[in-house]
């Protein structure tokens, strides 16, 4: 297949036994919506719970698809951004739910970003002990990660996920027709959790995103549709394997400690975002595990240069919201949810495609580490 020829929606399962779900990936997706809601409705309405960006954009054609099949939507529409993720905007929701009439026969839909899946993935799961939900993300990365795998939270003012469950979706709808009007930084900012995969356990994956990574930012459909299902399938394997992170899942989290630490120290602001801080936050895991004397400095290098090239800073010394301080770092670490007596998991590589988890990372070394990478050693 050309990487710019267009292919028919493809379909990703996700295997978890009775509460098996499909991902339908590929532009045109979204018409598969209507057959599909029409399995786990039992009355002829949906509950959609979006933004106001999304909402600008895409909501008006989305009520038509569905109201043109007799469903009836009931939009619930949240300010954007990280700061939506919060008890206060999940109090509302859960209100607006249960004064609509809501029940555990309905349908919830999440129809934008990452913000607006995870919270309403928690919402769900709360409502009257749980209701269907079905993920519909607007962004590049919450197709390729946040809607997949049941993950739902908000934050809190100490730190990032901390309230949250795991709770399966019924289905997810990635189509690659609702990212054209997304900025180019919120496309390589989901492109960075595409990279994560490759740097997982798959280096031949790597290794096409170097050929292809500029088609798939660029959305050309072959590519974006072949990276966004590699993606899935990837995850889903996992998700498949150690559902609620108890091991190989931890693998999902490559990047991620360090990249949380770096958006706490920015409170979530706009400077930087989420993709952007795995993408330093992947940068340094590779550059930590050489300090561990266990990658070779070829392959951080190797690492490093795709990342920049694909238009990230790896640099920690050098990136948007800084300078940073290691000891705001760790302390934002220390909050992780599976941080131990001044250890942490960190999610390491031994290579291209060879990451593993290290259990016990000393965050007296690892702030020592940070501190020579902001240059203050």
């Amino acid at each position: 297949m050309t990487q710019d020829a267009a292919a028919p929606p493809r379909v990703v399962p996700v295997e978890l036994g009775p509460r098996r779900y499909d991902i339908v990936v590929g532009e045109g997706a979204l018409s598969a919506l209507p057959r599909r809601l029409a399995g786990l409705m039992k009355q002829q309405r949906v509950f959609v719970v979006t933004d106001e960006t999304v909402a600008g954009l895409h909501l008006e054609a989305f009520e038509q698809l569905l109201t043109r099949q007799g469903i009836k939507v009931e939009p619930f529409i949240l300010p954007p951004g990280e700061a939506t993720k919060s008890m206060t905007h999940l109090e509302a929701l859960l209100d607006w739910l249960i004064a609509s009439g809501a029940d555990r026969s309905d349908v919830l839909i999440a129809f934008g970003g990452g913000v607006v899946g995870d919270l309403t993935g928690l919402a769900a799961s709360l409502m009257k002990r749980g209701m269907a939900l079905v993920q519909v993300p607007t962004t590049l990365l919450a197709q390729v990660d946040s809607s997949v795998g049941g993950k739902t939270a908000i934050n809190s003012p100490r730190g990032k996920n901390l309230i949250g469950a795991f709770y399966q979706p019924k289905l997810v709808i990635a189509d690659a027709a609702l990212l054209k009007t997304l900025p180019a930084r919120q496309i390589r900012a989901g492109y960075a959790e595409i990279v994560k995969y490759g740097l997982i356990n798959d280096s031949d994956f790597f290794e096409w995103l170097e050929d292809n990574g500029e088609a798939v930012r660029s959305l050309q459909p072959g590519a974006i549709a072949e990276a966004v299902a590699k993606s899935c399938a990837a995850k889903a394997a996992i998700v498949a394997d150690d559902e609620r992170e108890g091991g190989v899942r931890a693998l999902l989290n490559l990047g991620h400690t360090f990249g949380h630490a770096l958006e706490a120290a920015n409170g979530y602001g706009p400077e930087l975002l989420h993709g952007e801080a795995v993408a330093c936050g992947m940068a340094l895991a590779a550059l930590y595990s050489h300090h561990l004397h266990l990658i070779d400095m070829e392959d951080v290098a190797w690492v490093h240069a795709h990342l920049e090239d694909s238009g990230f800073q790896p640099d920690l010394s050098k990136l948007n919201g800084g300078p940073y301080l290691a000891s705001d770092l760790v302390h934002a670490m220390r909050q992780d949810k599976k941080a131990r007596g001044g250890h942490v998991p960190l999610i390491l590589m031994r290579g291209v495609g060879e990451a593993f988890i290290h259990p016990n990372a000393d965050l007296k070394d690892v702030e020592a580490f940070l501190s020579a990478q902001i240059g203050h050693s």
